[in-house]
């Protein structure tokens, strides 16, 4: 711990001790009586305490406002939108009612808005128009083993037409020629025509190469009967003539084993003034659990998620072009665990920390490394702790991003597993051979841990649980402000809300943090009572607003392209020391690379303050961004929304 957590830490004991002393010798059985919970509220309302450690507050929405929260971004009009979709919650998803809210918090008020598709565990992303870019969600939910009663899985269709594709409607059915059951698809599909090859040196036609097209079939009845053990050839019902000839299916076993969630292709864009979902072109690929990341010719790369029929994207990763709304295909493939934390290097590459949050086998894709996009090539980084405890682990860019560190905090083993890990691993990526080395280790080994990015350049950490979803009432109560500086964790008030899956912060315009979801799997250490999702809001007040003042910031222009200067007004510009451009947040599943905190150039005269932007368009990707300026006591002011092109 550095000298000023020290002295700090120092002083919340000393004040703890007075109080308890001082009340202790007036009366000590009244303050037996008086209680601990209620001594405590006393002690963290005590504006020496707060002004030490800052303060928490839950809000609770009106009944009718309340939803499943999973997912929750920041708008460029100062308000935050929470998606719910059906909110893991079977039944909203058998009755199709899908949630969203638009919530102010400067003035409370809370907006229901129409949600086109079930936008549970959807992908997103800020983009430079402001918009959020939305892409992803599912399509059916798990079943478990004991829940499936009907055999299924997935059919591979065939089509060796060269001359067309073929169609297949929903409710077509496959016969197998070896056992004789019949399964049934459950949605349309096109397989595509059979490509002709010929060999390049002499013309020779080689032969063609069959169109396939992948579809989740069931049986027609349910029972073990139905189920098949091994591969065969089914015959499709309704075709005739060549087409029958030339089209047919392959399955492997088709059994009553667990059914993995179906993703959407569905993509749209989340207009903040409007205040309303706008459809695009829909992916390529279905994805549930996708990662949406910026690349450097500002276009969206959305990666991984369980596609249309439950099993992960094999690699095939796309791009949409803001322009054109349009999705393609990258040209080469590369394969990640779902949820995988991507950020976009100052030089153009992609950094992925190793950090995910869940599907995908545990030997493919979770090796950290530096991807170069356009090559597909992808350089390994060494020095991981805990490297097979990544799975729902926190990745965090540290202030400011010029410095291009990262740090990786906590998580757990692939699955359902027990373990998680304590470890915070810092990574230099401009060191000329760049590997991980250990930060300052977590008091408890957490799951699901929310990491964000304050104006002052620490970065608080909050919430998670030592166990699978917060198993075994397992939930740490426990926050801490990361000072990147010092390399060291300061202990700040513990928060009054359990955070596990589902769960995540952002940072609000005037300098608090929010904290939404939840979702534990049980409520009790002996893993009897069901949980309940957390619907309720909760807000920390950092320390740095409980000091005398902070710094006032106004005017200046609405946009300032990188390179350019603009000019504010402050009363108290002579105190300022630093200027912060900080990207909103798109958070899920403790999941957000569009947070980042750059630090701007600036000069001082009377009580204008000119700032310049970087130029690096890597480094200060076009959008909008809060602008914070902080004072000599390291107070921040509220922000001035500005656009960078």
């Amino acid at each position: 711990m550095n000298d000023q957590a020290g002295r700090r830490r120092a002083r919340r004991l000393a004040i703890g001790t007075v109080v308890v002393l001082a009340l202790a010798g007036m009366n000590g059985p009244w303050l037996y009586r008086f209680g601990t919970e209620k001594y405590h509220q006393y002690q963290i309302n005590k504006p020496e305490y707060k002004a030490e450690n800052g303060k928490w507050e839950v809000v609770e929405f009106p009944e009718e406002y309340r939803q499943n929260t999973i997912h929750a971004a920041l708008l460029r009009t100062g308000k935050v939108l929470l998606v719910a979709g059906s909110g893991n919650n079977q039944d909203n998803f058998d009755a199709k009612k899908f949630d969203t809210r638009i919530w102010d918090p400067v003035k409370g008020t809370i907006k229901k808005v129409p949600t086109p598709s079930d936008l549970f565990c959807t992908g997103h992303t800020q983009l430079a128009n402001g918009n959020l870019l939305i892409a992803g969600g599912t399509k059916r939910y798990e079943k478990l083993k004991g829940d499936v009663t009907k055999a299924g899985g997935l059919m591979i269709v065939h089509n060796e037409n060269p001359d067309k594709p073929i169609t297949l409607p929903a409710g077509t059915k496959f016969t197998g020629k070896e056992n004789g059951m019949t399964f049934v698809s459950k949605d349309s599909i096109i397989v595509p025509r059979a490509k002709k090859n010929f060999d390049k040196a002499t013309g020779k036609f080689l032969g063609n190469t069959p169109g396939i097209y992948r579809v989740y079939v069931e049986a027609q009845k349910s029972g073990e009967k139905y189920a098949t053990g091994t591969q065969d050839n089914y015959r499709i019902q309704g075709l005739s003539g060549t087409d029958a000839r030339n089209t047919y299916g392959i399955a492997q076993k088709l059994a009553l084993d667990k059914k993995d969630f179906q993703g959407i292709r569905d993509a749209y864009e989340f207009d903040p003034v409007a205040e309303r979902y706008i459809k695009v072109d829909p992916m390529n690929e279905a994805r549930w659990y996708p990662t949406l990341t910026t690349l450097s010719d500002g276009k969206i790369l959305s990666v991984s998620g369980l596609d249309d029929i439950g099993q992960l994207v094999p690699g095939k990763n796309e791009v949409f072009d803001p322009k054109t709304k349009k999705w393609t295909y990258l040209d080469k493939v590369r394969q990640f665990p779902t949820y995988p934390a991507l950020f976009l290097m100052q030089n153009g590459k992609v950094f992925y920390s190793g950090s995910n949050a869940g599907y995908g086998p545990d030997n493919v894709g979770r090796d950290p490394g530096i991807w170069d996009v356009d090559s597909n090539k992808f350089t390994k980084l060494s020095g991981l702790s805990d490297p097979t405890l990544m799975e729902t682990s926190g990745t965090v860019l540290l202030p400011p991003a010029q410095d291009e560190k990262f740090m990786v905090v906590g998580g757990g083993g692939v699955g359902e597993s027990a373990q998680s890990s304590n470890k915070t691993r810092i990574i230099d990526l401009k060191a000329d051979n760049p590997k991980f080395v250990d930060g300052p280790t977590l008091e408890k080994g957490t799951r699901y841990p929310s990491s964000s990015i304050l104006p002052d350049d620490t970065v608080l950490v909050s919430g998670g649980s030592e166990d699978y979803r917060g198993r075994g009432d397992s939930n740490i109560l426990q926050a801490r402000l990361y000072h990147p500086d010092t390399n060291t964790f300061e202990e700040v008030a513990d928060p009054l809300v359990g955070r596990n899956y589902h769960s995540g912060s952002l940072l609000l315009p005037d300098g608090r943090v929010m904290f939404f979801g939840s979702d534990s799997l049980y409520s009790d250490k002996a893993n009897t009572k069901p949980g309940k999702f957390e619907q309720r809001i909760e807000i920390y007040t950092p320390p740095y607003l409980y000091r005398d003042s902070r710094p006032s910031l106004s005017g200046g222009p609405q946009t300032i392209e990188r390179g350019d200067s603009g000019t504010f007004t402050s009363q108290h510009a002579s105190t300022i020391k630093k200027v912060r451009l900080i990207r909103p947040s798109a958070s899920t599943h403790v999941t957000d690379v569009d947070q980042r905190s750059i630090a701007l150039d600036y000069k001082v005269s009377g009580d204008k303050i000119t700032v310049t932007v970087p130029k690096n368009k890597n480094l200060v990707q076009s959008g909008w961004y809060m602008l914070f300026v902080d004072d000599d006591q390291g107070t921040p002011s509220k922000a001035q929304w500005v656009k960078v092109p």
